[in-house]
Parts: C-alpha cells; structure tokens; sequence
C-alpha cells in the first residue's frame, strides 16, 4: 500500500542533509556560520569572497548558497547573477548589515530564495536554511514522483500464478533486503522494470530515490552525461553544472534497463562505481562518492556479448551478483487468463469478460512482445468492443493470423469438420520462418537469432525442438 505522500516527504526530510557554501568576507562570521551549520549535520564549504566564491560554483553542485551582500571585487548581487546562470537549481540566501527595504526586494528580484539582516537570530537562521533545503528537496521529489504517485507498491504489479514466478516471488522479497547488485533478465516487454520497482520498493531503501534509464533510448555521449551528469563547459551545450541520476540516487537505488547496449567506454566508468562508490562529473575534476544499489536488465544474452568483446566480462560478475529470470509468457501460458481479466479490469470501466473460444486463442498465442503485447492487445479491445463479452471475432486480426487462424497471405483458413491443430500450425510458422532468417544470414546463427529478435538460447533451442541442422 502506497504510503501518503505527505509522510513520505516529512522522512526524506529526515533523513536529507544539504550541501551549503558559505560566502562571506567577514573572519569571525564566516567561522560562525560555518560551525553552526556544521552542528546540524549538513556539508559545509566556506569561500573568504565573491571570486572565491564563484570558483566553488564553478567547480561543484550546491543545494545552498548562503552569500553577504557588501564584499570586494564580486559583490553577492553578482554572484547571484553567476549562480543563476551556471547553477539555476542551487537556492541563494542574501546576508548584509546595511539592509534596506529596496536591497531586500531588489534580492528577490534576482532570484534569491530569502533574505537576512545582520545582526541575524541564530534560531531565525536555522529555520530559513532548513525551509530552503526541504523546498529544494521537495522539488526534486516531485519532479521524480509526479507519474509514480498512484503506483501501488510491493508485487501487486506483477501477476502469476505459474510455478516460475511464484518462485520469482518467493525470491525478489529476499533478494530486496540486500544491497547487492541484481540482474535481471528477460525477453522485452517481460516486465523487468517492474520487478525493478518491486525490488526497491521491498528494500530498506523503499523511502529514497529510484532511479530509472534506458541506456538503449540515449546516445553515447548523452548517455554519460545523464548519468554522470556534467560542469558547465564540459561540451558544446553545457550551459549550467547539472547533477547526473547517480547523484540523484544516492542512499536508494538505480534501474539501467537494457544494460547490453551501453557502451564499451562507459561500461568502464560504471565498473568505478560499482567497485570504489565513486565518480566524476563530464568536466569535473572532483571525485563525488555515493551509496547507490544498481539493478539492471536486459534482452541479451550478455556472455554471448562477451564473447563478442562488446560487454566487459569484470562488469558482468558485479551486476550479476543476485540473478532474476523472468520467463517469457509463451513458457507461462497458464498466467494468460489473469492477465486478461486483470488488463480488462484495468482499461474498461464496464465489466466485460473474454468468450472460451477467444481465451483459447489467446493462450496459444506465441505472445513475441510478452506481457507488453497482450496488454496492448486487451486494452485496444476493450476500447473498441462495446459489448458485454469479447468473442474470438473481435480480436485483431494481428493475433488470429499470427496463431494461424489465417494463412500466410492473411485469407482466412477454412476449418474441417475436425477442427484445426494450432500447435502444429504455429510450429510449422515458427521452422518456415528460422529457416527463411539461417538463409538470409548465410547460415550465421547469432545473426538470424537477431532477425527474429529472439536470444541465441531462444533461437538454439528452437533448432534443437525442431531438428534443424
């Protein structure tokens, strides 16, 4: 049960310090503010002026800048400006002694967050700066939580009744309590991303970030920097310091689905994560150290990549650590029928239910996209038919040609008195069409395999069902 999101905010709070860096020219205030600040628990670098101060912009990522006003050389109104531009997500506090009505409005003007007079109340100080930062915090949350709010948590996602999964749930709680690395594995549209989610929502870091990306859906260099993030200046575009996900996922956890398609280069600088905790910025020059548990999946199989010399074989034995199957859903049919009634519930709000005939059929589909594909199917169905009961008429004829209800040029089959076999329909489909891909690689099977988007184990056993030199 999803907990109110309320009290999730008030424990990240909790558990949540900042990043601050104090910008004052005064000796005795600065140690003042450095030591007070330091007291309650959060990460404290202190600058002696506004140049001094812009350096530690440069170079690093603040949650908080807290900068007197009336300082030589780079006076706080400027620095403001600077953070702004190459920090816009670091909050700014403006500290003086010759406080007027006009500085304080013309501060927030420029963007600060708040604004203080000296000589300022210690209690005053401490409510400001703990505001500022659970605003900061907030507004990060949100950004991550604005489409997970409704998802329910646990294993509700995931549904089945076949003795492998309900393996698979009897594994993932256990698995959950460790902080080990886990590798998930399956064909696409399997639903490994919810058994990610499950994972983390099990773990003892259910009430921290997680982290998601598809290292398929970015390009090389792109991909570096959403992960890694980057210093302003770092390439052509980087116009601000920008956190990268691991950052964001310090203390929970991070999901890279499709893991098989990162590259060779930056599988190296993940490999330093895994092992040391550590890494640095596109441009930086400091090392940041975070505590961040890494689930990743994939479609491939990765020794056949390692073979290949396209996945290092030292990262492998890092992810792998707790290995996760999810079988395709072709080797679970018997879970079909509650997937049909729990999509049906999920997309039509009037009840409807699937006939013997059409439940049939859809049982003895190959299901190539998985749970993905037959929740497309279900929800497009339920949209379109508006009667009580869905018949074997209703369904696309996408699925009644691919199970063999239609020929191979898409006329519909006559049936015998006897009926049809099905089996041997779609198994006769399945060798005309390994044998058509072995043709066009030239007998080179790892490529055929990839043609008929299965994995290598996929496509040998195929051969081996149906002997197929």
């Amino acid at each position: 049960m999803a907990q109110p999101l309320q009290l999730y905010y008030l424990r990240l709070m909790k558990q949540r310090k900042g990043r601050i860096l104090i910008v004052e020219d005064e000796k005795s205030m600065r140690e003042v503010l450095r030591m007070l600040l330091e007291g309650e628990g959060y990460d404290v670098i202190s600058a002696s002026d506004g140049l001094d101060g812009s350096s530690y912009i440069e170079r690093d990522i603040f949650d908080l800048v807290i900068t007197d006003i009336k300082m030589p050389g780079l006076d706080g109104f400027e620095l403001l400006k600077k953070i702004k531009e190459i920090s816009p997500e670091t909050l700014v506090i403006m500290v003086t002694a010759f406080g007027t009505s006009e500085s304080a409005i013309e501060a927030m003007k420029r963007g600060a967050y708040d604004y203080i007079n000296k000589p300022f109340n210690i209690d005053e100080l401490r409510i400001i700066v703990r505001k500022a930062l659970e605003k900061k915090r907030l507004s990060e949350e949100i950004s991550l939580l604005r489409q997970k709010v409704e998802t329910t948590y646990a294993l509700e996602n995931i549904i089945g009744q076949s003795p492998k999964m309900q393996e698979m749930f009897r594994l993932i709680p256990k698995i959950a309590q460790s902080n080990s690395n886990v590798l998930v594995t399956g064909e696409s549209g399997s639903g490994k991303e919810l058994v990610a989610t499950a994972l983390h929502n099990l773990s003892p870091r259910k009430n921290r970030n997680f982290v998601a990306i598809n290292c398929a859906a970015f390009p090389e260099g792109l991909l570096e920097s959403e992960i890694f993030g980057y210093m302003k200046g770092a390439f052509t575009g980087a116009m601000v310091n920008k956190q990268g996900l691991f950052e964001i996922a310090d203390n929970g956890s991070m999901f890279l689905d499709e893991i098989g398609e990162m590259p060779i280069n930056l599988q190296v600088k993940l490999l330093r994560v895994l092992e040391h905790g550590t890494f640095r910025r596109l441009g930086g020059t400091t090392d940041i150290t975070v505590d961040v548990r890494v689930i990743s999946a994939t479609n491939k199989d990765l020794k056949e990549e390692i073979k290949g010399g396209r996945f290092r074989e030292d990262l492998f034995y890092r992810l792998n650590v707790f290995p996760i199957h999810i079988p395709p859903l072709r080797e679970r049919k018997e879970d079909i029928p509650l997937l049909v009634v729990h999509f049906l519930e999920k997309a039509s709000k009037i009840p409807k239910r699937v006939s013997a005939d059409a439940m049939r059929l859809l049982i003895d589909c190959p299901w190539k996209g998985n749970v993905r594909e037959l929740e497309n199917i279900i929800e497009r169905v339920a949209l379109l038919v508006d009667k009580q009961e869905i018949s074997l008429s209703d369904l696309p004829l996408e699925i009644t040609a691919i199970a063999g209800i239609a020929g191979e040029t898409g006329d519909p089959l006559e049936f015998s008195g006897n009926g049809i076999n099905l089996d041997d329909i779609i198994e006769e489909i399945e060798k005309k069409y390994i044998l058509k891909a072995l043709e066009r690689t030239n007998g080179v099977k790892t490529e055929a395999a990839k043609l008929l988007n299965l994995t290598f184990r996929s496509f040998r056993h195929r051969l081996h069902k149906y002997g197929l030199k």
